[in-house]
C-alpha cells in the first residue's frame, strides 16, 4: 500500500519536493492565452483557449465537483506568465495527483489515514522537560478529548515511542468517520495526514472539531518547542512555509468538498 501510496503523492515529496525539482528543469513555455471554467455533467472542468485540462502524465481529463476548486485551480493556470512553473500551482498539482491515482486508491487512501489515527501523533507523549510535556497536554489533550465526544470514542496515550495499540472499537469508528468520502477529498486528507504526522488531525479537520489553525500549531508543538530551545533555521522555516503552503490548499480542497 505504501509504495502505492508513494507513487501516487511524488509531489508531495516532504510535502514539495517535487515542486522542488520542477524548479532545476527547464520548465515550458505557457502555450495559452484564455483560462475558464466550463461545468457539463460530469462537472465542473478549467479549459485553456476552449481545451479542457487533462493531468500531466496519463492525460485523463480533470474534473471536479466544486465551482470554487475549479476556480482556484483555474486561477492558478491564469497566473502563469511566460513559463508555466508547477512549483506555483499546489492545487493543480495536488487535484492531478488525485485524478491519476485513480478511483481504486479510494479504499488505500482511507486505510492509511486510519493506520495513522492508530499510531497518531497525539497519543504519544514526552515525559520532559515539563515545558514541553505542558505544551502537549494543552494542544492535543483538547483535539482528543473533542474526538472522543464526536465519536463516542476512548484512547490510549502513552510516554515513549513504544507502540500502544488504540481498542479495536475506536479504530473502526474512526474509519467510518471517513465513510463515503470520494477520491479528491480523501487525497486532500491524506496530504494533511502526511504534513502533520496526524490523522487524528486530518479526521478532526473534516468534522470542523478543530480549526486549520489549531491542527497546524498540535502538529508542531515538538518542532516549536525546539525553536524555543534554539532558534529558528532559516532552510527549516522555508521548508516549514513551503509545508503550509501545501497545507492550506488541502484545506480549501476539504471546505469546498465537505
Amino acid at each position: 500500500m505504501r509504495d502505492q501510496l508513494e507513487e501516487a503523492f511524488k509531489h508531495q515529496d516532504d510535502g514539495y519536493g517535487r515542486a522542488q525539482h520542477l524548479n532545476r528543469v527547464e520548465l515550458p513555455k505557457r502555450f495559452y492565452k484564455s483560462v475558464d471554467v466550463v461545468r457539463d455533467e460530469a462537472g465542473y472542468s478549467v479549459t485553456l483557449d476552449g481545451r479542457q485540462v487533462k493531468t500531466p502524465g496519463k492525460k485523463i481529463p480533470v474534473v471536479v465537483q466544486s465551482l470554487e476548486l475549479a476556480q482556484a485551480m483555474a486561477g492558478e493556470w491564469a497566473a502563469q506568465g511566460e513559463f508555466i512553473d508547477p512549483a506555483s500551482m499546489p492545487m493543480v498539482r495536488l487535484i492531478n495527483s488525485a485524478v491519476e491515482s485513480g478511483e481504486e486508491m479510494v479504499p488505500a487512501f482511507r486505510a492509511e489515514i486510519g493506520k495513522f489515527a492508530g499510531n497518531d501523533l497525539l497519543l504519544y507523549r514526552a515525559d520532559s522537560p515539563q515545558e514541553l510535556v505542558a505544551k502537549q497536554e494543552k494542544n492535543w489533550d483538547g483535539a482528543l478529548v473533542k474526538l472522543a465526544r464526536h465519536f463516542d470514542v476512548a484512547f490510549q496515550p502513552t510516554i515513549g515511542i513504544i507502540h500502544q495499540k488504540q481498542p479495536d472499537s475506536t479504530l473502526e469508528k474512526l474509519d467510518a468517520a471517513l465513510e463515503g468520502q470520494g477520491l479528491h477529498m480523501l487525497t486532500a486528507l491524506v496530504s494533511i495526514t502526511g504534513l502533520t504526522g496526524s490523522g487524528l488531525l486530518a479526521i478532526a479537520l473534516l468534522h470542523q472539531l478543530l480549526s486549520a489553525d489549531e491542527v497546524w500549531t498540535a502538529a508542531h508543538v515538538d518542532e516549536d518547542h525546539q525553536i524555543r530551545l534554539w532558534g529558528e533555521d532559516d532552510e527549516a522555516m522555508e521548508r516549514r512555509a513551503k509545508r503550509r503552503t501545501e497545507f492550506d490548499v488541502a484545506v480549501k480542497v476539504v471546505d469546498w468538498l465537505r
